[in-house]
């Protein structure tokens, strides 16, 4: 016969079991955050390699024959256009503002703007997009097919999908992508998350540094752009950044503008665009493609000419007009594919003019201050810009000029573009979700 103290225990132990055992939500719920959190690493790495893979397949093919984009890149941004609008419409564009408003409807997403089925054709598409020779980067797909992740581990595990899943998946994709971790848990605060809750925290967290643990154990522990040692006296410091912050900043707001009314603005012009979308994806096809084969610098994302400029070495001073323009058009054709690292490797270009303004300041250092400027003027998150650069460069002794330069160039944005433009973008998607949830 037992005693009370005996079945006391076994009490205490069935209500912990059903509390925290393996088939309680508690559990489940844990289950699924780090498990898909391992996945989002891996499928963060294999992504990087073959997105690399793909950008030097296209550069061989470029080299052998010079003239062959002219015609393959035009047909392959039609081709994607009619891809992603007959297949996976949710698919186009950078990945972030579908994930942005994945988190104001998180129970209903599922089959749309972050299935994973659709956000794994994305990634096939972006590839594609770097075989042509489109000057996107695989970041912001890395947050999109991040976030489908996440949701699918947790749906298949029977946990119910919450807005915070969705950031701690997107931050989790940004620092496997980039092998930040702390840039990862910033992006979640300035732009995923509108309101960043507290409960929001640990998951965040906890994605980031699973996922960043498993880039780090299979791909090691590597600097992006490679380590910098980027120095700047304050008395120098102070005119380079104000600079940097005005113009930058303004450059990247224009970038802004111009990308969002091409995706909201109502006029003849976007109304012909919406009208003839595959036609329309073909012109910007051609422009990037004569760009390119003018330039031979501004294919895919530009990684190679950026890292030149920010180790100090030389490039032509047309570079950053000419990576503006071409990324733009990538933008407003409408493939799949990010803007991140082309707006940085614009950003390094935009302070390699500052180095004819400055020629006796320490080149790496007025490159970096460029190079933050105008990517804080194109997606209005300073503290995730300041994070990005200095985790990419190893520059983290540089980080309060990167600062001055940063809020100065949020502010400057503004004359253009009052709008964050992952925000603004993220509308269209969320209007169109709810559109094809009501169908069905």
């Amino acid at each position: 016969m037992s005693r009370p103290g005996q079945r006391w225990s076994r009490r205490r132990a069935r209500a912990l079991l059903r509390h925290s055992g393996p088939t309680s939500l508690l559990f489940r719920r844990r289950l699924a955050l780090i498990g898909g959190a391992v996945l989002v690493g891996l499928a963060a790495l294999a992504f990087a390699w073959a997105a690399d893979e793909a950008t030097e397949a296209f550069h061989r093919l470029a080299t052998a024959n010079r003239w062959l984009p002219l015609l393959l890149t035009p047909l392959g941004f039609a081709a994607l256009a009619w891809i992603t609008r007959s297949v996976a419409p949710f698919a186009g564009g950078s990945g972030i503002p579908q994930v942005i408003a994945a988190t104001q409807l998180p129970e209903k997403v599922g089959r749309c703007l972050v299935d994973l089925r659709m956000a794994l054709l994305k990634v096939v598409l972006t590839i594609a997009g770097l075989l042509v020779g489109a000057s996107v980067g695989r970041e912001g797909p890395t947050v999109q097919i991040s976030a489908a992740i996440l949701a699918r581990v947790h749906a298949l595990l029977n946990v119910p999908l919450r807005a915070s899943v969705m950031v701690a998946g997107g931050a989790a994709g940004v620092a496997a992508a980039f092998n930040t971790p702390l840039a990862g848990i910033a992006f979640a605060i300035e732009e995923l998350a509108s309101a960043y809750e507290q409960r929001m925290t640990l998951l965040v967290i906890t994605a980031v540094i699973i996922s960043g643990m498993v880039s780090l154990g299979v791909a090691g522990d590597y600097v992006y752009f490679g380590a910098v040692a980027a120095h700047l006296p304050l008395q120098s410091a102070v005119p380079v950044a104000l600079l940097a912050g005005i113009l930058g900043g303004m450059s990247g707001g224009l970038f802004a503008r111009l990308a969002l009314d091409a995706a909201t603005a109502r006029n003849r012009m976007t109304d012909w665009m919406r009208a003839h979308p595959v036609l329309f994806a073909g012109g910007c096809g051609l422009l990037v493609a004569a760009i390119g084969v003018a330039t031979g610098l501004t294919w895919g994302t530009s990684y190679a000419p950026a890292r030149t400029m920010i180790a100090g070495g030389d490039q032509p001073l047309w570079f950053a007009p000419a990576k503006f323009l071409s990324t733009l058009a990538t933008s407003v054709s409408g493939i799949p594919g990010g803007i991140f690292a082309p707006s940085l490797a614009t950003g390094a270009g935009f302070g390699n003019l500052l180095r004819w303004i400055f020629p006796g300041e320490p080149a790496s250092a007025v490159v970096l201050l460029g190079m933050v400027a105008y990517f804080t003027g194109v997606v209005r998150a300073p503290l995730t810009a300041v994070i990005i650069i200095s985790e990419t460069t190893g520059s983290r002794g540089f980080m309060l000029p990167l600062l001055g330069a940063a809020l100065v160039a949020d502010a400057s944005a503004q004359i253009f573009c009052r709008e964050r433009l992952y925000h603004g973008l993220s509308r269209n998607f969320l209007e169109r979700a709810k559109a094809a949830e009501a169908n069905r």
